[in-house]
């Protein structure tokens, strides 16, 4: 098949990239905005056309949750038209789509983990963006994928585990969040799992795809520091209203994943065991 990557140099998109030659049975168009602007509704549509799409992994995103708040125009452009473009682009050629979206689809107030059928409330702007980036997509697109993913980590790019390495390396002292509830996702493992579900066929429909287990960000801080070796620096947890920011976020979004492993026969594994092989890799690479 041949498979278009868009957000290739994202960290989902470079993780996707490490994995495409143990496929060499497809052909990968890896895009950033350079290669192709996904903005532009005849670029997107001449690029799927001309180069015989079978298939888009959609990794592009306006992903800056805080800053959204205050540039909706672009943030929609981005989350909500540009996934509908290519939705457009790749149906004229019937050919499947893999829309990834997040867990800021939800407000945050369950106290159980999130199925994919439960009411969508987005309370910002990124979460509404990337909901009606959803609703696009599969209203276009016969054969699409939506892909629910949260605290989304790896060694590209800035991240959390990378921001926590480096300041528990550079202060005494460090407060952060422990009451806002999720699961750290290694993009890699999210990398592997979207060229599962293509090699095991398109089922369309919404799924839910983080690590197993749940997490604090205080939590998931005092992991990083613990694997990393860092013992200089003490973490002390502080609540959302000690750290305010100009978009709210969910204070639970666990995801429940039931679906995605039942339909396509996926293992995933424990956060904790993917943090250990990203700060591995962050710490051999240095």
């Amino acid at each position: 098949m041949n498979i278009l990557i868009t957000g290739c140099n994202g960290q989902l998109g470079n993780e996707i990239r490490l994995l495409e030659n143990r496929h060499p049975e497809h052909v990968f168009f890896n895009t950033d905005v350079s290669e192709l602007d996904i903005t532009k509704a005849e670029q997107v549509d001449a690029y799927v056309q001309n180069n015989k799409i079978d298939g888009i992994i959609n990794c592009a995103a306006y992903t800056a949750v805080d800053k959204a708040e205050s540039d909706l125009d672009f943030c929609r452009l981005l989350n909500s038209t540009a996934p509908a473009y290519l939705a457009d682009a790749v149906q004229r050629r019937n050919g499947w789509m893999i829309q990834v979206s997040t867990d800021y689809v939800f407000d945050g107030t369950n106290h159980i983990p999130y199925l994919e059928s439960d009411p969508t409330a987005p309370i910002g702007v990124y979460g509404n963006t990337k909901r009606e980036g959803e609703i696009e997509v599969m209203n276009r697109c016969r054969q699409a994928v939506i892909i629910r993913t949260a605290w989304l980590y790896s060694t590209f790019g800035n991240n959390f585990v990378k921001t926590m390495l480096r300041l528990g390396r550079e202060k005494q002292q460090l407060g952060v969040i422990s009451d806002q509830i999720g699961t750290p996702t290694y993009a890699a493992d999210l990398a592997e799992a979207i060229l599962h579900i293509i090699d095991k066929g398109i089922v369309a429909g919404i799924y839910h795809y983080t690590d197993e287990g749940v997490a604090g960000w205080y939590d998931f801080t005092k992991a990083i520091h613990r694997i990393a070796g860092i013992t200089t620096c003490q973490v002390n947890a502080i609540g959302t209203e000690d750290y305010p920011t100009p978009a709210r976020r969910p204070h639970y979004s666990v995801l429940n994943k039931k679906k995605i492993k039942d339909t396509f026969d996926l293992s995933i594994p424990h956060w904790e065991e993917s943090l250990v092989r990203c700060i591995d890799k962050l710490t051999h690479n240095a």
